[in-house]
């Protein structure tokens, strides 16, 4: 004997994995048809669309920091503005493609830091070309991005690697993770500086 499941649905209870699968996909149809009825009541009633949502953003964020690495395990530059060409930032070992540049969320340095029980790591130890504030660099990914005068395209997750527990100690590493930032493909080379805006171009 069946019973329903939802408005209009029929599930064969069947105690078999074919039962079991069905009941599955149509429980997930029916959760996708209510989803679904659900934005375009939202629609109806005025209120925001979640692609409009997901593409808003409050306010500019800006440039902290900006730092290149001259060569493996060699100490960052701090710089007070950069070039940044098709394969990074000019001074760095980069190289082209998703991974040219990489980026840091400045808010994420006191948390990191706060996790190991001190006050905010630095930027050179994280190892990060530039560090941003007062945008959710999360929000941008596969995005383009104006930093400057150039334009990079939100990619991947920077994730940390095993020199953080190195560089920051015990727990360095599980510190880092999900607060390690991103890495960006640049779309159009330009200069970057401190203070300079970081912004959605799309």
């Amino acid at each position: 004997m069946s019973r329903p499941l939802g408005r209009g649905i029929q599930v064969d209870p069947l105690d078999s994995q074919a039962g079991r699968a069905g009941q599955a996909g149509a429980l997930a149809n029916f959760w996708l048809a209510l989803c679904a009825g659900l934005t375009g009541l939202g629609g109806m009633l005025g209120m925001p669309e979640l692609a409009q949502l997901v593409s808003g953003w409050a306010k500019a964020g800006r440039i902290e920091w900006i730092g290149v690495r001259p060569g493996r395990r060699l100490d960052m530059m701090a710089l007070g503005q950069a070039m940044i060409r098709e394969d990074g930032v000019e001074g760095d070992r980069s190289r082209p493609g998703k991974r040219a540049v990489t980026l840091i969320q400045h808010e994420h340095l006191a948390a990191i830091g706060s996790y190991l029980g001190q006050g905010p790591v630095t930027p050179d130890v994280l190892r990060r070309n530039l560090v941003v504030s007062g945008i959710n660099l999360g929000a941008l990914k596969g995005r383009e991005v104006q930093v400057g005068t150039a334009i990079l395209r939100i990619t991947v997750i920077c994730a940390p690697c095993s020199r953080m527990e190195e560089a920051l100690g015990s727990g360095g590493y599980s510190a880092v993770r999900g607060h390690g930032g991103w890495c960006a493909e640049v779309v159009r080379s330009g200069m970057v500086g401190l203070g300079d805006a970081v912004q959605p171009v799309d």
